[in-house]
């Protein structure tokens, strides 16, 4: 009797495994587009979700739209490689290569742009960048954009800084106070709303656009289009304002190649590349 039991419950499991596993449910996941998005600051993932713009493209689609944030940038960056994904959203240097590494086609851009500022204590400051070789920089994780801004500031591979990857600009401004590192090279707003007494500021990126829609070559035209389309005039309809709400956006705009024309070449010297 328990033997008969026992094969029951295998019996009833294995059509549960059948169902749940059907060929539909299959196609289903098979199907479901991958949204790609570069590792938030620490400071953004507690105010802002991307949720909302997977949802405004399941519903221009009619195909489910999942999330991919890798926890950090080097895990960004061999997802990123891999290739395995239909949209991607993320910095000009990352859309750049990937537009001339697999063919990704530019959809639209966040507004926002973003710019960069090296800091270090008033006492001891340098007047040049390069008196910066071989000392610790605190920056916000290896391949940001601040990342390979920084390491564009030192072209030559055996004179570099030390990079110090840290969560949030915070953490990165209390190591220069606690002269744990040299200096510091963290966004410039963020600098610029959290000023400290005995900081100085030693030089100021140009602003360049923080985050770029991209999609995969194998996307079909007409669904690249038809998305494209919808962001560029979310703001003009309920559905694409609340969706703009949820990103604390205001819209999104044309995205022009040339903009971020080989900002690829800060990713020369990362493995992979």
């Amino acid at each position: 009797m328990r033997a008969v039991r026992l094969k029951t419950r295998a019996l009833t499991t294995l059509l549960l495994v059948v169902v749940f596993f059907s060929p539909r449910q299959l196609l289903a996941d098979e199907t479901a587009l991958v949204l790609l998005i570069q590792p938030l600051p620490h400071e953004e993932r507690m105010t802002k979700s991307y949720q909302p713009l997977a949802q405004y493209i399941e519903t221009l689609t009619g195909r489910r739209c999942t999330i991919q944030v890798p926890p950090n940038f080097p895990a960004y960056w061999n997802i990123l490689r891999r290739n395995n994904y239909d949209l991607a959203l993320d910095g000009p240097h990352f859309t750049d290569y990937r537009l001339h590494k697999f063919g990704f086609i530019v959809l639209a851009q966040l507004p926002d742009t973003t710019s960069y500022s090296l800091i270090m204590r008033e006492a001891g400051r340098v007047l040049d960048p390069a008196q910066l070789v071989g000392r610790r920089i605190a920056s916000l994780g290896l391949l940001s954009t601040g990342a390979v801004r920084l390491s564009a500031m030192f072209p030559n591979p055996v004179r570099q800084p030390v990079l110090v990857d840290v969560r949030n600009a915070e953490d990165g401004i209390d190591l220069l106070l606690d002269k744990r590192v040299e200096a510091a090279f963290l966004p410039t707003a963020i600098v610029g709303e959290r000023p400290r007494a005995g900081i100085a500021v030693i030089l100021t990126t140009e602003p360049v656009t923080r985050l770029i829609l991209s999609a995969a070559p194998r996307m079909a035209s007409d669904m690249r289009e038809k998305i494209r389309d919808a962001l560029l005039q979310a703001h003009q309809t309920e559905a694409g304002r609340s969706m703009l709400r949820g990103l604390g956006a205001e819209r999104f705009e044309p995205a022009a190649e040339e903009t971020f024309a080989n900002q690829r070449n800060v990713l020369k010297s990362y493995w992979g590349y």
